[in-house]
């Protein structure tokens, strides 16, 4: 399967239930993250690191999105108990994670853990797939998104 160039902008409902279309985010650079499951240990430190980072990413103009199979009340519950302060999409049925082509870990049973960064046009700039280093997915978003911008 080949790799897609450009991240695909779809509609998927976010935390608040509510429909969230990605093409609003074209225009400027932003990061979408793809991680296993809401409230786990190491979700739960790429989500919090990336929570911490998340005024370096304002100040940059750069929306960050995570993305994760759960439903939209259980990103409720996991933004609302770490104070996450961005989007989280519902992608239940993994048609987000197949367009952009996230693979899967442990024989295919764990959603992997892949963070892209793309330009204004949506076009793919930079792929960090680390199942283990979860906290080092925010630190890559930011470096290339600073370099992109320079």
């Amino acid at each position: 399967m080949n790799k897609p160039t450009h991240f695909p902008l779809i509609t998927l409902k976010d935390q608040r239930g509510s429909n969230f279309d990605m093409n609003q985010l074209k225009g400027s650079p932003f990061v979408v993250y793809f991680y296993p499951k809401d409230d786990t240990p190491g979700c739960t430190k790429q989500a919090c690191s990336f929570r911490d980072a998340h005024q370096d990413f304002q100040d940059l103009g750069v929306p960050v999105i995570g993305v994760s199979g759960d439903s939209p009340s259980s990103h409720a519950q996991f933004a609302k108990k770490y104070n996450l302060p961005f989007t989280l999409l519902s992608d239940t049925k993994k048609e987000l994670r197949k367009m952009a082509n996230v693979p899967t870990n442990l024989l295919g049973l764990l959603p992997g853990r892949v963070t892209y960064v793309m330009d204004k046009d949506a076009k793919i700039v930079h792929v960090f797939n680390s199942q283990t280093k979860a906290e080092q997915h925010m630190e890559e978003a930011l470096n290339t998104v600073k370099s992109l911008l320079k």
